[in-house]
């Protein structure tokens, strides 16, 4: 502290006026490196300038990249999900055509063959019966004859009308029958009709099914050669599929969660008595180790349970097995989960006759009346006992399934992986770009702080030039004039 006031007071022994000259000097060491300070400044901001850019525009093509990638990514697993559903199309369209179609020659041959009945029936209802003849005419031409009041021509006439009308009453009974026995047979073509129509229905319902099938094909196929050509739309249909499934599969894996909390908090007591409550691995118990162990043990199960179904493809290799080691694992795996899920059960009514044995010490501490209390409701205790026997059994089995939506958060964590880091590089981006403008803005700021504190030696130079570019100028002009006049 002394040198430094001895310093401030090198020129006089007043600390203002060796300030002054110090500040004089120092002006001036300032003025006569102007330019050098200038450029050194420039120099300094520019290239740090040049480095931010260059940063930002590294960035900016590891962001393009990374797009194109994730691009790729995403229409790539898209044309794989295509596939297999344009597969599992064709897959139901052969099964239809096995099951339904298969069926067609007999469905044919009944329709054929209730055409061939309603149409012989049809024959035998067009044979109309003779028409009764115009015996009106008739009567009416005997009734005109002339009798000539002879009786016996009376008699004979009367004969022959008689006969006549018999003979009219006979055509129209025949007649009547013969109608009667068309509407009898029109009456039994009705089955047929109905029959063949249930079999139209049967076949436009397989035919609609077909169809059905066809159109969801035909879309299934333009959105694959919408993927197979990289159009951003698809990618951006994809992409928001992708979000969506990662937003649900984790709802469904939290949950997940909870449900393994519970089914830890079932068998951790119980699992003390058995691997002992004293044991400590670190300074974890053991007894919870071995409750989380089991429960891992079976969501491992339960995955390959699944996968052996081939619900998931986690794993391709047990996807590739042939079908008898396949339906092996899957029994294995079964078998292990349902003798986990018997031993939770186990353990869950353990830790239910733990908790009775713990009330029963805690009673038998207390007041008679208290104990009275208890066994009044001593009664309902196996309704907890079995509701735990149940959760312990039923637990595993709904943690077996946590691999269905486990496989959508894998897969679609890529997607929101590069998602995210694609906004992340954009952001430094935008960053770098914005402090690389600041930068230039800064070196303006600081050569201009820098003119500012050398303002007063600067002026005098600005002066001392606007007075030599002034008599310069009029010496200009004098000798244009005497150039002038000599002319």
């Amino acid at each position: 502290m002394n040198e430094l006031t001895s310093l401030i007071n090198l020129w006089s022994n007043n600390t203002a006026v060796s300030s002054l000259v110090w500040l004089v000097l120092l002006i001036t060491l300032l003025y006569l490196g102007r330019a050098q300070a200038h450029q050194l400044i420039f120099s300094s901001f520019r290239m740090l300038h040049t480095s931010l850019r260059l940063w930002a525009r590294s960035i900016n093509q590891l962001t393009n990249r990374l797009k194109q990638r994730n691009k790729e990514v995403l229409l790539a697993a898209g044309q794989v999900e295509l596939q297999t559903k344009i597969e599992r199309e064709f897959n139901r369209i052969s099964t239809i055509v096995q099951r339904d179609l298969s069926q067609y020659p007999a469905i044919h041959r009944e329709i054929k063959t209730a055409i061939e009945t309603v149409e012989n029936d049809y024959q035998n209802c067009a044979e109309s019966a003779p028409l009764p003849p115009a015996w009106g005419d008739v009567v009416a031409t005997i009734t005109a004859l002339p009798s000539n009041g002879d009786p016996t021509v009376n008699k004979i006439l009367e004969n022959i009308k008689q006969s006549v009308n018999d003979a009219q009453q006979q055509s129209m009974d025949a007649y009547q029958k013969s109608g009667s026995e068309r509407h009898k047979i029109l009456a039994k073509m009705q089955p047929d009709w109905r029959k063949l129509d249930d079999k139209m229905d049967l076949v436009k319902g397989k035919v609609d099914s077909l169809e059905e099938r066809g159109q969801i094909i035909d879309q299934q196929m333009e959105e694959y050669l919408s993927i197979r050509s990289g159009e951003d739309k698809a990618a951006n249909i994809l992409a928001t599929s992708s979000l969506t499934q990662f937003f649900i599969a984790g709802l469904v894996l939290a949950i997940a969660a909870l449900g393994g909390l519970i089914n830890f908090q079932l068998i951790a007591m119980p699992m003390s008595e058995m691997v002992g409550g004293t044991s400590y691995i670190g300074s974890v118990k053991t007894s919870d180790i071995a409750a989380m162990v089991i429960i891992l043990i079976e969501i491992a199960m339960g995955l390959f349970l699944l996968e052996s179904l081939r619900i998931t493809h986690l794993f391709p290799l047990i996807g590739s097995m042939d079908d008898k080691m396949r339906r092996r694992m899957m029994v294995i795996s079964f078998s292990i989960l349902f003798i986990l899920a018997g031993i939770e059960a186990s353990l869950a009514y353990m830790r239910d006759l733990l908790a009775l044995d713990n009330e029963a010490l805690q009673q038998a501490l207390m007041s008679a009346n208290g104990s009275e209390a208890a066994g009044s409701s001593a009664e309902f205790r196996w309704i907890p006992s079995v509701g735990q026997m149940i959760m312990g059994f039923i637990l595993p089995f709904a943690l077996a399934f946590i691999a269905i939506p486990l496989e959508s958060f894998i897969h679609s964590l890529r997607t929101v992986l590069g998602l995210l880091a694609t906004a992340i590089l954009r952001a430094l981006h935008l960053v770098l770009r914005s402090s690389a403008s600041l930068v230039t803005q800064a070196s303006k700021v600081i050569i201009s702080l820098y003119d500012l504190i050398i303002m007063v030696p600067l002026s005098i130079e600005n002066t001392i030039k606007k007075s030599a570019e002034k008599n310069t100028s009029k010496s200009i002009i004098k000798e244009e004039a005497k150039s002038g006049e000599l002319l």
